[in-house]
């Protein structure tokens, strides 16, 4: 199954209609690049077309879209990324996956690249700073790692008999995990919480993680912020319910399907942020000269009928600071 998706991601790219490329030469060919799924995305599609509506281009018009879509499937990026560096397409975008923004990095000093990621993009290298990024990538800085602190905390003003924190990361996402795993670390230690490491990189490891809670279970759980992670956002939702386990997520897709809490960016704002900046180097600035945007708002949201299920009483405070709860 996994052979195969990889033989239809390469085949998808290499099959793209050269003929029309031909007779559409003037038409700009911008290559998104994300670890979702197609199937789960298509709010986070519409976001990056506004994005590039507010530039003035309109896809299927005046630029040309190719989504691919990897599925956690991250060892289709090295091959993929020559492909598009080969094809010289107009424009890499990464939204909120960062093995791709470096395995695009990692291909061409030249194409623009347009990034969203949670970490430090200078401490990733993909820019020499926020201000002047001095490369051939710029994008947006999602933060997610900065307010893992207050992820937990607000986990524990809604579970404060939870001790054991089960940690949910996808190793295959190492910068995520290495920054996730220290900043866990020392939250819980302010909170005196015990840490549970879990590890995931596939549906199936997935499941199998959340089968070990038969043999060590968790109070609650709090899962790292990934684009994979988040294209199973159904899966989450029937696993938490059957275990009768509370969830924290970084993003509110999750919650909506019906994970209990959520804090952090908006995925979708991201999407129309990389939308945005793809649009005006088609216009002709140059990555260089387009400072990365870093997020300055952040959602708590609020599942309310996950809550009764799991028979938490979310304190009022909590409901009043929510920016949405979903009853």
């Amino acid at each position: 199954m996994r052979r195969r998706q990889f033989l239809n991601l390469l085949g998808g790219a290499a099959s793209f209609p050269v003929g029309a490329l031909a007779q559409q030469a003037a038409i700009p060919v911008v290559g998104i690049v994300s670890g979702g799924s197609a199937n789960t995305s298509a709010r986070f599609v519409t976001a990056f077309r506004k994005g590039l509506a507010e530039t003035g281009y309109v896809e299927n018009q005046n630029v040309t879209v190719e989504y691919h879509w990897l599925e956690g499937l991250q060892e289709a990026l090295p091959a993929l990324m020559t492909d598009l560096v080969r094809r010289q397409v107009a424009v890499i975008a990464t939204p909120t996956f960062t093995p791709a923004a470096l395995a695009a990095k990692a291909a061409t000093a030249t194409i623009p690249i347009v990034f969203a990621v949670s970490e430090s993009p200078v401490r990733l290298g993909l820019v020499a700073s926020l201000a002047r990024p001095g490369g051939n990538a710029t994008g947006f800085n999602i933060l997610n790692q900065e307010v893992t602190t207050k992820r937990l905390r607000l986990l524990h003003d809604l579970i404060p008999k939870a001790v054991r924190i089960g940690l949910l990361v996808n190793p295959a996402n190492v910068s995520i995990t290495e920054v996730m795993i220290r900043d866990v670390k020392e939250g819980a230690a302010a909170f005196q919480l015990q840490i549970q490491m879990l590890d995931a990189t596939t549906v199936e490891e997935i499941d199998a993680a959340f089968a070990s809670f038969a043999r060590e279970r968790p109070d609650a759980l709090l899962v790292a912020p990934d684009s994979f992670f988040t294209s199973c956002r159904s899966q989450f939702a029937a696993l938490t319910a059957r275990e009768k386990i509370p969830a924290s997520y970084a993003v509110r897709e999750l919650v909506e399907a019906g994970g209990l809490m959520s804090y952090g960016s908006d995925l979708a704002d991201a999407f129309r942020q990389v939308g945005s900046y793809t649009g005006q180097i088609l216009k002709g600035k140059k990555a260089a000269e387009l400072p990365v945007v870093q997020s300055t708002k952040f959602q708590l949201v609020i599942n309310l009928k996950t809550a009764q299920q799991l028979d938490i009483e979310v304190p009022a405070p909590m409901l009043a600071t929510a920016d949405d709860v979903i009853e």
